[in-house]
């Protein structure tokens, strides 16, 4: 509590009630009630970069789609990373418990934001956009799962890290030419999708997002929300295909889903096994199931 203070402090606000916003699982996020009853959150971001690229994303995407309008930002001290302070979306986070007219909406909302250009595969930085090496996807993709071989090979069973490795290779080969480069969410899930009236009212959390290629970004749509309602499905893709065309789920989808798993592994090591032990089993189960294991004990 005593980094929001901090920022209260810096952006002069007067605030009459603070409450912790949950599930925010790399920053800290804060909704303020101020002395005039209006409301804001502020968000304290894990590094100056994400503090950054939020930043960046927000102010490129205020007139594409629905987004919070940043209202100041403060660039940090020796205790703190810096802030920013957005401005309050009417609306709720999504469930996949969604009708046919809502799904359409997020598909195109979606398709709006993968139709806005970056100078190339890469991130925006504190000293500005980063291109990845040789500005090449393929090649990015390849080497994360390069340097998250160790340290999934220290927490996975044996057998099942072995099984990860030849899977990476299978589906890797059967990945089409990539596209973009596009701003992509990276987060892209129900909890960072704000609904009103079943309407899209904003999309939140940009502090991930970067330059690059539309396939990765459905991963967690296809895991929360067609997987849990089928039905979903077929009216976001038309949504979707409205603004743009669709990439060949069948293909790109075992892959990222395989692909988002081995990261998370690597994210609960590197942010503490024992207080993300649900996450990490969570992902442990999804590569079990896409290498075909039952579940081991």
């Amino acid at each position: 509590m005593s980094s929001i203070r901090n920022v209260i402090d810096k952006l002069k606000l007067n605030v009459s009630k603070i409450e912790d916003v949950p599930e925010s699982y790399s920053s800290e996020v804060y909704k303020l009630t101020l002395a005039g009853g209006e409301q804001a959150y502020v968000k304290i971001p894990f590094n100056k970069d994400k503090l950054y690229r939020e930043f960046r994303m927000l102010d490129t995407l205020k007139d594409v789609i629905p987004v919070p309008n940043v209202l100041d930002v403060w660039e940090g001290d020796e205790t703190t990373t810096g802030a920013l302070l957005l401005s309050a979306i009417q609306g709720m986070a999504c469930t996949a418990d969604m009708d046919e007219k809502l799904a359409f909406q997020i598909g195109a909302n979606h398709a709006m934001l993968h139709e806005v250009a970056t100078p190339g595969y890469g991130v925006h930085a504190t000293d500005g956009f980063k291109l990845l090496d040789r500005n090449n996807w393929r090649l990015h993709i390849r080497d994360n799962v390069e340097k998250w071989k160790e340290p999934c090979k220290a927490i996975l069973d044996p057998e099942l890290y072995e099984r990860c490795v030849q899977r990476f290779e299978d589906v890797y080969a059967a990945l089409p030419e990539p596209d973009g480069p596009c701003i992509v969410h990276m987060d892209f899930r129900p909890g960072n999708i704000l609904v009103h009236a079943n309407k899209v009212t904003g999309i939140i959390d940009f502090e991930s997002a970067r330059g690059g290629s539309s396939e990765i970004d459905f991963t967690k749509i296809n895991r929360y929300i067609w997987s849990v309602n089928p039905r979903t499905k077929l009216p976001y893709i038309e949504g979707y295909r409205s603004i743009r065309p669709m990439v060949n789920l069948e293909t790109v989808l075992p892959f990222y889903d395989f692909y988002d798993a081995f990261s998370a592994v690597v994210w609960c090591k590197n942010r503490g096994i024992d207080k993300n032990r649900p996450f990490l089993r969570e992902n442990i189960s999804i590569l079990q199931q896409s290498v075909g294991m039952e579940q081991i004990r």
